[in-house]
């Protein structure tokens, strides 16, 4: 039985919110939005693609930057309406040259950035 990007949940936009997970350390890295291709085309090649709303195309992840992500599994949570990318990552995941998006930390009532330049 294959599987059929079809299959998932997605919004009315036609999308699909996706986690991207260090596959060794367990670290999460960044959260996109994914569409049915993205999706397809990350299975068929191995390569992390999300879909870029703001720029309305399709976006290989480290494509400019050789940040890449390189796909190691691919997880479906049990409404299937959410993914989790397990990756292999190469460089920084941020945009920001940080290795994960989520640096800042609200600790009580203080906002600290965890992870400083």
């Amino acid at each position: 039985m294959g599987f059929d990007p079809a299959s998932l949940k997605y919004d009315a936009n036609g999308l699909i919110p996706c986690i991207a997970q260090d596959a060794v350390s367990g670290e999460v890295l960044m959260f996109a939005w994914m569409n049915a291709e993205s999706v397809a085309r990350t299975v068929a090649t191995g390569r992390v693609t999300y879909w870029s709303r703001s720029r309305q195309a399709f976006w290989v992840k480290g494509e400019s930057s050789g940040h890449v992500q390189e796909l190691v599994e691919l997880r479906i949570d049990c409404d299937r309406d959410c993914l989790l990318a397990l990756v292999s990552q190469t460089g920084p995941a941020c945009h920001t040259n940080r290795r994960s998006c989520f640096y800042t930390a609200v600790r009580g009532d203080e906002v600290v950035i965890s992870d400083p330049l």
